[in-house]
């Protein structure tokens, strides 16, 4: 089992791989859920941190209905994070209806190629998520982060057991949404998952940095299952 460090800054990703975190999702502007983070810190991340550095690729917040001028940003920076070396990114779209958007994950997908494409909270606005799962599988995502359309992934357990069911291995379920060290275990033997999503932060009020007690005391937790 490993965990996968929601990262918003440097001192994070450091965090991530000292504490033995197995991949980082980089991100900027917390406050917006998330978004596309600036270059220089995607390429020095990359250059000196060991472990798989995925950057989210969202140009903006709000919703996940990307018009046509979006749609050629989103390609560019995807692109961008290919050059550099980035193993993988996360991405997601919606349609008006909050269904997820098939044809643009199958794009997102396509101009990521060969990196590994993970499915973020996106997941968790739709209506219909057996529907949105095979989606999902047939863009070629390769992995989900959810936590079961609710709040936090503990409230959502019980759906995501079902979506790791329905996976049938052909996607990786991620838990993710108020990840801590003090209830992964009990998510972790609820959901049988084997890969979770934190970010590890306690107070979002200064830094936005993650604590490395917390960041340790949950990957010592997956350790011990």
């Amino acid at each position: 089992m490993q965990l996968e460090l929601c990262a918003y800054n440097i001192q994070s990703c450091r965090i991530a791989e000292t504490a033995g975190a197995g991949r980082i999702e980089l991100c900027s502007s917390p406050a917006d859920g998330g978004v596309t983070p600036g270059f220089g810190i995607i390429e020095y991340a990359i250059e000196h941190i060991s472990i798989p550095v995925f950057p989210m690729i969202r140009p903006r917040g709000g919703n996940f209905l990307y018009d046509a001028d979006e749609l050629e940003i989103i390609k560019k920076d995807i692109m961008k994070c290919k050059e550099m070396g980035c193993k993988g990114i996360a991405i997601g779209a919606h349609k008006a209806d909050k269904r997820l958007d098939g044809d643009n994950m199958k794009r997102f997908v396509e101009w990521a190629y060969p990196m590994d494409v993970t499915c973020h909270k996106v997941f968790d606005r739709v209506p219909g998520p057996f529907e949105a799962l095979d989606t999902l599988i047939q863009a070629g995502c390769t992995r989900l982060l959810t936590s079961g359309l609710q709040n936090t992934a503990i409230e959502g357990a019980e759906l995501i057991v079902q979506l790791i069911a329905a996976a049938a291995g052909r996607i990786i379920i991620m838990p993710g949404g108020g990840v801590r060290s003090s209830n992964i275990s009990n998510l972790a033997t609820a959901t049988h998952a084997t890969e979770f999503h934190s970010s590890g932060i306690l107070s979002m009020a200064t830094s936005q940095i993650a604590d490395k007690a917390e960041v340790t005391n949950i990957i010592k937790a997956l350790k011990e299952l």
